[in-house]
């Protein structure tokens, strides 16, 4: 993709709150989906390479804490924040004041995974009666049982919630199989020399799904319209500038979080891969838009299963307009 840090710069120039010579930074908080990993690695880059303080902008990482980003952007904490797209949906469709602004990634990062010793498994309908090592959400069930059943299995397992010990428990064989974000867990168990086999959503009738997003409330993209524009433009120049220097990029993360990432090399796995594999731009270039379709069929496909919920608590039986649950106006602008 030549040129695309200088167009993406001068994106960010036509959008500068106050010009270089700003007295006052906007203030601009953003909140963290999980402990900093590459999936966040944009935010660090655009930071520590000015293209924030550029931009007019005083942003703070705020430290990942137990209160989802979802939940700290729409009551008002966070400005911005990695929001998972199943959360997006789930919160969105409760009421929820939540809306993607910017995708992270273009293509699913998920898969379910198993040992490559199991020689029984070989496609979803043979997961029919074993055991899942799972983390406690709904949409995992509904995930698992109907790629089983695409493949023309029953859709039955037992379920074990274990949280991020799944991994564990799947390495020394406690459960059969678990889901795993494949630019992060399935990096680490190919440096760690697990062997694992895997089936991919998208191949079993799962709509494939941006998986990670930055969001914000739509209540503070309305109100403050400049400040959003200049903070989205920024961050993509982050991204932008961290797939034309994966080994700079990496050092920087690193280098703002030395107590939580002390594995170069895994780090560097991990960003490789979601460049190479293009996640974090597609092969034509295409970086932080989202697509409309991948929003539609996804959204089509929770509701249909059952997933999605009112303020309530009740099922969702008549379709939302899911065009509201993103939007592509601020990632757009200057290009």
């Amino acid at each position: 993709m030549p040129n695309r840090r200088q167009i993406i710069i001068s994106a960010i120039a036509s959008l500068l709150l106050g010009g270089p010579a700003a007295a006052q930074s906007t203030p601009v908080t953003v909140a963290l989906d999980w402990t900093p990993n590459t999936n966040h690695i944009g935010l660090y880059v655009a930071e520590a390479k000015g293209f924030y303080a550029d931009a007019g902008l005083d942003v703070e990482i705020l430290p990942y804490s137990d209160t989802s980003a979802g939940t700290l952007i729409a009551n008002g904490v966070a400005d911005f924040g990695i929001v998972g797209t199943i959360s997006l949906y789930a919160k969105r469709s409760a009421g929820a004041d939540l809306v993607a602004a910017y995708a992270v990634v273009q293509t699913e990062t998920g898969r379910l995974v198993f040992n490559d010793e199991r020689t029984d498994i070989q496609r979803p309908k043979d997961l029919d009666g074993l055991t899942y090592g799972g983390f406690g959400s709904e949409w995992e069930n509904a995930l698992i049982a109907s790629m089983i059943r695409f493949d023309g299995g029953e859709g039955n397992f037992e379920t074990v919630t274990l949280g991020t010990s799944a991994y564990e428990a799947l390495a020394n064989g406690a459960v059969d199989f678990t889901l795993e974000v494949y630019t992060w867990e399935g990096v680490k168990a190919e440096l760690d020399g697990d062997p694992q086999r895997a089936f991919r959503y998208a191949d079993f009738g799962v709509p494939d799904q941006h998986t990670t997003f930055i969001g914000s409330s739509q209540a503070y993209l309305d109100a403050n319209t400049d400040t959003a524009a200049a903070f989205i433009a920024t961050t993509k120049a982050g991204y932008a500038y961290t797939i034309e220097h994966p080994e700079e990029a990496a050092d920087i993360i690193i280098a703002a979080n030395r107590d939580a990432l002390t594995d170069r090399a895994f780090i560097l796995a991990s960003l490789k891969t979601l460049i190479d594999g293009h996640y974090l731009a597609t092969a034509d270039g295409v970086i932080g838009t989202i697509d409309s379709a991948k929003m539609e069929a996804l959204g089509d496909y929770m509701l249909s299963a059952g997933i999605l919920k009112d303020v309530n608590g009740n099922v969702l039986t008549t379709r939302p307009d899911f065009s509201a649950y993103y939007t592509n106006a601020f990632v757009t602008q200057g290009q």
